[in-house]
């Protein structure tokens, strides 16, 4: 028997959980110019297909660290003194803690939540800190400092009463350090919680960072998908306000500039931020190519992990590829005249439902009153008592719609940090067809109106689980 057509009354899928750039995005023309003149150049060709040095292909470091200084404005410009290239933002956060963690001395991984679910893994088994993942929670200004002081001081008393004054796994070595505290963040229209810390909070982070002898990792992925907040309100596509400069110095920018940076008196010159980059959301997921900024020294420390100074820098070969795309200005055109139009009208068209089909159920939305938005997400808090998993399951099981529960972004071992997610959901506008994201949002409003209703009736949720799968 053959397999018999679906009905046609059947709701299309529609996916606004999973957090990956839709395909008609990708640069895919550019990226094979890129490689054809690449390796059709033997001067090229022979470097991008043998082994390169530690901190990554000079020229990719140079054109990186060009861009950087012309988006980021920083003091001073940006040298590839100050770069690593990586395998992407995930592996280089494996490599960051290789290098400068010691689950014997390093007291705690800091992550401000909600919090990217999918790094979980990397600090619990990868860096062996199960246990040791502790949640900071954050207000509409970004990271509660004064919990995040105060919880830190605690695990200093016990590493003082537990005798812990030195590593015991990482020998020392004149090219790194061990932190005695990592602390992890999104600052930038953060996943999922799409919020962006204040420049306030940012100093403040950075001497506490200090004060404790921390790293702050930095996922700096999101922070050249930006546009005004007015233009998204507006007519979809029309008079795009295109933004040639970050809104705000990135937390290794204030490390550097802040009271002497690295180089004050009393400092060891590793510094105490870094920046995590990555070409996944502007040029494809599948170039694994990403870059690490710090100050020299700490840059020159991730290069020698032992996987990198085995097989020379990763992305070796897709470094030279990104090399032509930045020198030719191609990528930085396909961010300004593809890019952010598409995500902006994206946007809108998500915020748009949300105003129209959630908002009167007393849904909520987080700094709505902001002048910059971005990246790829939207946080949004559930009216009460409708529960995330529960949300969740009945918008797969009766729509066919999937939205990411904020249980899932919670710190394993400190789920009720900030009250837990259980209120709240993420809907992404990077992946699904445009067309689609408003009947997904409509889709969610039934069920929440349904929901809703049940409880006049005096019925309970019933939470379950939702299928993660591939979604990222």
């Amino acid at each position: 028997m053959g397999n018999a057509p679906p009905p046609e009354d059947l709701p299309t899928p529609i996916n606004l959980m999973r957090g990956w750039p839709n395909p008609s995005l990708l640069p895919t023309a550019l990226i094979a110019s890129a490689a054809a003149t690449t390796l059709s150049d033997p001067t090229t060709a022979h470097a991008a297909l043998l082994y390169g040095p530690d901190p990554g292909y000079e020229p990719c470091r140079k054109a990186i660290a060009h861009w950087l200084t012309t988006f980021y404005q920083p003091p001073s410009p940006v040298s590839a003194s100050r770069l690593c290239i990586t395998g992407g933002a995930s592996q280089n956060l494996g490599c960051l803690l290789a290098t400068y963690t010691d689950p014997t001395y390093t007291r705690n991984i800091w992550i401000v939540a909600p919090a990217y679910m999918l790094a979980f893994r990397i600090f619990e088994q990868d860096a062996n800190f199960a246990g040791k993942l502790r949640g900071v929670p954050e207000d509409e200004q970004g990271v509660d400092l004064e919990f995040l002081r105060r919880e830190i001081r605690k695990s200093e008393e016990r590493a003082q009463d537990d005798g812990v004054d030195r590593p015991l796994l990482k020998a020392e070595r004149a090219w790194a350090k061990v932190y005695k505290h990592v602390i992890y963040c999104v600052p930038t229209f953060a996943n999922p919680s799409s919020r962006t810390m204040s420049l306030r909070r940012r100093e403040g982070l950075v001497r506490l960072a200090r004060e404790f002898d921390a790293l702050v990792v930095a996922d700096d992925v999101y922070d050249f998908l930006q546009w005004p907040a007015q233009v998204a309100g507006e007519v979809q596509g029309k008079g795009l306000g295109v933004l040639q400069e970050a809104h705000l110095p990135r937390l290794v920018d204030v490390d550097r500039g802040l009271e002497g940076g690295a180089e004050r008196v009393g400092a060891d010159g590793f510094g105490n931020a870094c920046s995590n980059g990555s070409f996944s959301k502007i040029a494809g997921p599948g170039m694994r190519t990403g870059w690490v900024e710090g100050t020299a020294r700490f840059a020159y420390g991730v290069s020698q992990t032992g996987t990198t100074a085995s097989g020379g820098a990763p992305s070796q070969l897709t470094s030279t590829y990104l090399t032509h795309l930045l020198t030719t200005h191609a990528l930085q055109t396909h961010i300004t005249s593809t890019l952010l139009p598409a995500y902006t009208t994206r946007y809108a068209s998500l915020l748009t439902a949300i105003q129209t089909h959630l908002l009167p159920l007393n849904f909520r939305l987080p700094q709505p009153h902001r002048e910059i938005v971005g990246g790829y997400f939207v946080w949004l808090e559930l009216p009460t008592p409708l529960t995330a998993t529960a949300l969740a399951r009945r918008c797969q099981e009766d729509e066919d719609v999937v939205i990411a529960p904020g249980t899932i972004f919670e710190v394993p071992g400190d789920e009720k940090v900030g009250g837990g997610f259980e209120g709240h959901v993420r809907l992404c506008f990077a992946w699904e067809e445009e067309g689609l994201l408003g009947e997904g949002v409509r889709r969610v409003s039934r069920v929440a109106g349904k929901m809703l209703e049940e409880v006049n009736d005096g019925r309970t949720f019933v939470g379950g689980k939702v299928d993660l799968g591939a979604f990222k």
